[in-house]
C-alpha cells in the first residue's frame, strides 16, 4: 500500500497560500520600484530646472523658484510614499516569510511520517520474511525428521533381512 500522507490537504492549502503571499510580495516590490523611479524622474526634472534657471531670464526667476519649491515638495511627498511603500512590502515579506516557515513545518512532518512508514513497512517485510524462514525452518526440519526415520525403517527392515 503507498504511502498516504493524512495531512495532505493542509500541505496543499499551505503551499497555494505561500505562492499567493509570493504574488503580493512580488506586487508590493513592483510598486516599490515605481516610486523609485517617479522619484528619479523628480529628480532629474529638478536637475533640469536648475540648469535652465542658470541660462533664463532674470524675469523668470520668481517662477523657476515656485516651480522648484513645487518639486522640492513633490520630492518629499514621493519619498514618503516610498517609505510608505516599502513599509507594506517589508510586512508582506514578513507574511512571507511565515507562510514558507508553515509549509516547511509541515512537509517536514510528512518526510517523518514517510520514513516512519517505511520503516513500519520495512519491519513488516522483515517479519513476514522471518515467518517464511521460521515455516521452510519447519519444513526442512520436518523432511529432515521424516528422512531420519525412513533410514531407521530401512537399516530395521535390512537388519530383519539379515
Amino acid at each position: 500500500m503507498p504511502f498516504r500522507y493524512r495531512l495532505q490537504k493542509v500541505l496543499d492549502f499551505r503551499i497555494r497560500k505561500k505562492e499567493a503571499q509570493v504574488l503580493v510580495v512580488q506586487k508590493a516590490q513592483q510598486e516599490v520600484y515605481m516610486a523609485e523611479e517617479r522619484i528619479r524622474q523628480n529628480e532629474a526634472e529638478i536637475q533640469q530646472t536648475i540648469q535652465n534657471k542658470k541660462t533664463a531670464d532674470f524675469r523668470m526667476m520668481e517662477y523657476y523658484d515656485n516651480y522648484l519649491h513645487h518639486l522640492w515638495d513633490k520630492a518629499d511627498a514621493l519619498e514618503q510614499e516610498r517609505q510608505r511603500l516599502q513599509a507594506i512590502l517589508d510586512e508582506e515579506q514578513r507574511k512571507l516569510v511565515k507562510c514558507e516557515q508553515e509549509v516547511k513545518v509541515v512537509e517536514k512532518h510528512k518526510e517523518k511520517q514517510k520514513e516512519a512508514y517505511l520503516e513500519e513497512e520495512k519491519a513488516a517485510e522483515l517479519k513476514q520474511f522471518s515467518e517464511i524462514g521460521v515455516q521452510r525452518f519447519f519444513i526442512h526440519s520436518r523432511e529432515t525428521e521424516e528422512e531420519r526415520i525412513l533410514e531407521q525403517e530401512l537399516k530395521q527392515i535390512e537388519e530383519l533381512e539379515k
